[in-house]
């Protein structure tokens, strides 16, 4: 009780610029609480629905069924996105060049990596601003102390006899500062890089999926070279 007491004592009675510092490390905190919990939520989200819609996938269903249904759903999860993505382009490029199975996937590989891009690019999202507070805090922190310090000993000036009680409860204040960016910046940095990791392996899985897909395509695709060619013969 006496030390919250005291620390909030030193708080309440520091310079106007390391209270300002104080001030902004609290925001930057409380900033980064907010990214980590809504980061944390849909990462975890995107990887359930990613583990569903692959069960869904290789269940067997027919490919033109799943498609259907993912239409008919409000929001579709990243997995689904590439696969709607591939599908749809392999049916346009069907009719483009039903006779070229390379091109068609060409087509079905370049519109799957445009969707696996867009999906990575929402996971990342305020990524960055977690990164700018984990590396800045400390040193936002470190300036409250220096400043802190600083005003201590202008203060000395005009003390006849300077002793540990006159400067301490100066440098006391000053070092709150760098407790609390300390405290700011140690969440962002680890949670940065947890969800830093989480993002490539989903990555990792999206892409994994996207070339599965396109081998099964593939064999499509050339049953239908296939079939066009005979056809041509048999005229």
């Amino acid at each position: 009780m006496n030390e919250s007491v005291s620390i909030t004592h030193l708080i309440l009675n520091a310079s106007f610029v390391v209270q300002l510092v104080m001030l902004t490390l609290v925001a930057a905190s409380v900033i980064s609480w907010v990214i980590i919990i809504q980061r944390g939520r849909l990462i975890a989200a995107t990887e359930q629905s990613m583990r569903q819609f692959e069960e869904r996938f290789w269940s067997g269903i027919d490919l033109n069924d799943l498609y259907r249904e993912c239409q008919q759903q409000a929001d579709n999860s990243s997995a689904e996105k590439v696969f709607m993505a591939g599908l749809k382009e392999f049916g346009k490029m069907r009719q483009q060049s039903p006779g070229d199975p390379e091109a068609m996937m060409a087509g079905v590989q370049r519109a799957m990596r445009i969707a696996i891009t867009r999906e990575t690019e929402d996971l990342e999202n305020h990524l960055p601003m977690l990164a700018t507070i984990g590396s800045t805090s400390p040193y936002i922190g470190l300036f409250g102390t220096v400043w802190g310090i600083m005003h201590s000993f202008q203060g000395l000036a005009s003390v006849k006899q300077a002793t540990i009680a006159t400067v301490a409860p100066g440098i006391s204040e000053a070092l709150v500062a760098t407790a609390m960016g300390l405290l700011a910046a140690i969440p962002a940095v680890i949670f940065y890089n947890r969800y830093v990791v989480k993002t490539e392996k989903f990555q990792t899985s999206l892409v994994t999926f996207a070339d599965e897909f396109s081998a099964l395509l593939y064999r499509q695709a050339h049953k239908i070279s296939q079939s066009q060619r005979a056809g041509a013969e048999a005229i």
